[in-house]
């Protein structure tokens, strides 16, 4: 198999994330209500965070019902500041990693910027990856994925520590993937960042230089 580098920032050692939100846009005024968070070390799933957040306001019945998180326990859970500041403790300078990622860094930034606080790590994109190395699947949501890749479960979609988890068990299995279809036995994080970037009929060739 080939090693490609020494250098300890892997695309298996990352945190992956998960957000439940109150709408779509923190732009728009809306806020995190739940982080879930997994450590992944060396392609083992190491430590687990989970948090309920009060937003300050009351969510839709609809909200409620699409994640299963009510307003009766959201006014008993801490404030999105003592979660969030709970959580930038927890991911320390690691690089991160969600299922469309681009919804889940705009909430992180936008309560994080309230916070004042900031992170050093860099995010990918387990869903672009899949569109990648997955052609074949039925569709690259979530759920269909953790199909796809023949993962067991028996837990709920729509909280954060649950997608949180599946989303990791995804990744190690496209991980897996490349090392059997390309020999790799690791791979740098920012390798899988431009692999996120690559049009789908230039993967084979993306491996190829990666190869040397």
């Amino acid at each position: 198999m080939t090693a490609l580098t020494d250098n300890p920032t892997l695309a298996n050692s990352l945190i992956v994330l998960d957000f439940e939100t109150t709408g779509l846009s923190p732009d728009m005024g809306d806020r995190a209500i739940e982080i879930g968070a997994v450590k992944i070390e060396n392609g083992v799933l190491t430590e687990r965070f989970q948090r309920l957040m009060n937003p300050g306001f009351r969510v839709s019945g609809f909200i409620e019902n699409y994640t299963g998180i009510t307003n009766a326990m959201l006014k008993q859970a801490p404030s999105c500041a003592e979660a969030m500041g709970e959580f930038a403790e927890f991911i320390g300078d690691s690089n991160l990693l969600a299922h469309n990622a681009s919804f889940d860094k705009r909430f992180l930034d936008a309560e994080f910027t309230r916070l004042k606080r900031h992170y050093s790590g860099e995010f990918a994109c387990s869903l672009l990856v899949s569109r990648r190395l997955y052609p074949d699947a039925p569709n690259h949501q979530l759920g269909s994925l953790v199909n796809y890749c023949n993962i067991q479960t028996d837990g709920t979609y729509h909280r954060a520590l649950f997608d949180a988890e599946m989303t990791a068990h995804v990744w190690l299995a496209m991980l897996n993937s490349i090392t059997e279809q390309y020999g790799f036995s690791e791979l740098p994080f920012a390798a899988i960042q431009k692999l996120a970037k690559t049009p789908k009929k230039n993967v084979g060739r993306f491996f190829e230089k990666l190869q040397g």
